[in-house]
């Protein structure tokens, strides 16, 4: 008889895709298999503040000055979410980390509880494929950012800008695999299920 597999410690997942690249139907999925936690820094922040933890009250304090949350309360705030779930299989990263820095202080992070991101998909979708799709959708989802071509085309170079740090730093661990976001929504997630099932 085979032997159930004894999961790692855990596995964590960051998926970026540009805006209309399918990311939030594909996170989805991977959260539903695989049993992981879906970790989004605007969430977190939004729930700190409500709540009035301390880290939130710090964050509110930055942000009602119109300043940007500094990096270190982010990542006190992702480390209480890995503590409060000690028995998540992993983690999905939505929206964290945007800078090198924030990259090497997320590892250093997950390092300290014996963990790390172990892959990094990035769906890859032509620029014009993504400005159909979001035309498309703006013309039903009543989102006005949806609407303007001009405005559309500059959150997809928003996007590249943002990402382009941490796609390099992750791949000097060899860690990012690129996976193309075009075809059905089924077969998009086989491969990026391939690409996990092989690292875990």
């Amino acid at each position: 008889m085979l032997q159930a597999r004894i999961p790692i410690n855990m596995f964590n997942i960051i998926l970026f895709g540009p805006p209309g690249s399918g990311k939030g139907t594909q996170s989805e999925n991977l959260i539903a298999s695989y049993g992981l936690k879906h970790l989004s820094t605007g969430d977190l922040l939004r729930s700190e503040i409500a709540n009035q933890t301390p880290l939130g009250l710090e964050a509110k304090r930055f942000m009602d000055q119109g300043q940007l949350v500094p990096d270190e309360v982010v990542i006190g705030m992702i480390s209480s979410a890995l503590d409060n779930n000690p028995a998540a299989k992993g983690f999905l990263f939505d929206g964290f980390p945007r800078t090198a820095a924030q990259c090497v202080a997320l590892d250093a992070l997950l390092k300290e509880k014996s963990s790390e991101i172990n892959i990094v998909l990035a769906l890859e979708v032509a620029e014009e494929e993504l400005v159909k799709r979001l035309l498309g959708r703006g013309a039903t989802s009543g989102r006005s950012d949806d609407t303007n071509e001009t405005v559309i085309r500059a959150r997809i170079q928003e996007y590249h800008d943002k990402t382009a740090a941490v796609e390099k730093y992750y791949a000097q661990f060899d860690k990012v695999v690129s996976i193309k976001g075009e075809g059905s929504v089924e077969s998009i997630y086989a491969d990026l299920k391939k690409e996990i099932d092989v690292r875990i």
